[in-house]
C-alpha cells in the first residue's frame, strides 16, 4: 500500500479504539462473556430446541419485538405448525391469524413462501448452506448468520440491535452504528470475535448482554461480564455510545371507521339466523394490514370529517354511506404516523344495493376465526360488549 493509500485509509476509519485487534483482548472478552451467559442466559423455547426451523421462526418473530411479546406466539405458532411442510401446506388467512397482533405482517408472508420454496427445492429440509438461506424471502445477512450459528454452530457473525450496541461500546465507536462505514467496521469486530468452535453460543450470549445488561440507556456496567475490557466503559462515554441515530418525526393523522349492520335482520350462518352480521373485506395487497379483514376504514390519508371519510369509503364499497353517531376514539401508532382512529356507526343509503367484491356481512363468531388488525379487534371487542 503507497503512502497516500495509506493516509486515505486512516482518514476514512471510523474513529474508535483498535484493541478488538488484539488477540488476547478478545480471548479475554470471550472468556468473561460465555462464563456469564452460562449461569444467566434465559429458558427460551428456541434454545431448549434449537433446530434450524426453530430458530427460524423465532429470528423472524423477534425483528422489532420484543421478547416477552413473542413468546405466546411462538408457542401457538410451532404447536400448529411444528414443521416446515405444515407451513408451507397452511392457507394465509389461518397463517396470518397466528401472526395477529405481532404487526410488520409482511414477516410473516415471506415465512410462507419461504416455507413452500423449501418444500419446493429441499424436500422440506431447511437448508444449511448460507447462500441458500439468504436467498430465501424475508432472510437477510444478520438472520441467516444467526439461524446457521445458533442452530449448527456455523462460524457466522451477526450483527443486530443488541450486538450492535455491544461492539460500539467494546471498542469505543464514535458515530452511528447505521452508517456505512461503521457498519463495516462492526461487521469486521463481530467475524474476528467469533470463537473457533461453537460461534451459536457466543452470537446468543453478546445479544443477551445487550439485552439484559448492555441496555440503550442506563447499562448496568457494574454487573457487565466485560466491563473491564470495554473501552466506553473504562473511558466513562458509554452513555453517549452508539452515537444518536435521528429520530422518526411522527406525523399526527385522523381516521375514520364506519360500522354497518346488515341492513336485514340478522344474517344467516349455516342455516341460522345470528343477531348481527357486519360489512368488512379482506385488506388488498401492497396496503396496511395486506390480508387481513377490517370494517370500511380510511387509511390512504387524513380527513377533517366523517362525512369526508364517508365520501371515500362509499367509492370502495360501491354504495353510499351514510355516517352516524361516533361509538369510540381509538388512539395508535402505524409506522411514522400517530393515529386518531374515530369509529361511527353507518347505514347504506340504498338498501337494495349490494357492495361489491371482496366485502361480505360476517357475524361477530365469524370474526373471531378471521385475522384482523389490533384496532380492527378493539372494534369487534366493543360491538360484542354493546351486542
Amino acid at each position: 500500500m503507497s503512502r497516500s493509500d495509506a493516509i486515505k485509509n486512516a482518514v476514512l476509519l471510523p474513529e474508535h479504539d483498535d484493541v478488538w485487534q488484539q488477540a488476547k483482548w478478545r480471548a479475554r472478552v470471550r472468556r468473561s462473556l460465555l462464563a456469564w451467559f452460562a449461569k444467566n442466559a434465559r429458558d427460551l423455547p428456541w434454545r431448549r430446541d434449537s433446530t434450524p426451523y426453530r430458530v427460524w421462526i423465532s429470528e423472524i418473530m423477534l425483528q422489532q419485538t420484543q421478547v416477552a411479546t413473542v413468546l405466546p406466539y411462538y408457542e401457538r405458532f410451532m404447536a400448529s405448525f411444528p414443521t416446515v411442510a405444515e407451513l408451507a401446506a397452511t392457507d394465509e388467512q389461518k397463517l396470518l391469524t397466528h401472526w395477529e397482533g405481532l404487526g410488520y405482517y409482511r414477516r410473516a408472508r415471506s415465512l410462507h413462501s419461504a416455507a413452500r420454496l423449501i418444500v419446493a427445492e429441499y424436500d422440506g429440509v431447511f437448508p444449511l448452506d448460507f447462500d441458500q438461506v439468504l436467498a430465501l424471502p424475508g432472510i437477510g445477512r444478520y438472520t441467516a448468520g444467526a439461524i446457521l450459528s445458533i442452530s449448527s454452530g456455523q462460524r457466522q457473525p451477526i450483527l443486530e440491535g443488541n450486538t450492535q450496541r455491544v461492539f460500539s461500546r467494546w471498542i469505543s465507536l464514535r458515530g452511528t452504528p447505521s452508517e456505512t462505514p461503521n457498519t463495516r467496521l462492526l461487521w469486521q469486530v463481530a467475524e474476528a470475535m467469533l470463537p473457533r468452535k461453537d460461534s451459536g453460543t457466543f452470537n446468543q450470549a453478546a445479544m443477551e448482554l445487550g439485552a439484559l445488561i448492555c441496555t440503550p440507556k442506563k447499562p448496568a456496567c457494574g454487573q457487565c461480564p466485560v466491563a473491564g475490557a470495554c473501552q466506553a466503559y473504562q473511558t466513562g462515554v458509554e452513555e453517549e455510545i452508539p452515537g444518536k441515530v435521528t429520530r422518526v418525526l411522527y406525523e399526527d393523522r385522523t381516521e375514520f371507521a364506519v360500522v354497518i349492520v346488515k341492513p336485514s335482520s340478522g344474517c344467516r350462518k349455516a342455516g341460522e339466523i345470528t343477531d348481527r352480521c357486519y360489512l368488512v373485506r379482506p385488506l388488498p395487497a401492497g396496503g396496511r394490514w395486506a390480508g387481513l379483514w377490517d370494517f370500511p376504514r380510511t387509511t390512504d390519508t387524513s380527513y377533517a370529517s366523517v362525512n369526508a371519510a364517508a365520501k371515500q369509503l362509499s367509492a370502495e364499497v360501491g354504495v353510499n354511506i351514510q355516517p352516524g353517531i361516533r361509538l369510540t376514539k381509538i388512539r395508535h401508532a402505524v409506522t411514522k404516523y400517530r393515529i386518531s382512529l374515530h369509529v361511527h356507526t353507518g347505514e347504506l343509503l340504498d338498501t337494495k344495493q349490494a357492495p361489491g367484491k371482496p366485502w361480505r356481512y360476517v357475524s361477530l363468531a365469524e370474526m373471531a376465526e378471521l385475522p384482523m388488525s389490533v384496532t380492527g379487534r378493539r372494534i369487534v371487542k366493543l360491538l360484542m360488549e354493546h351486542s
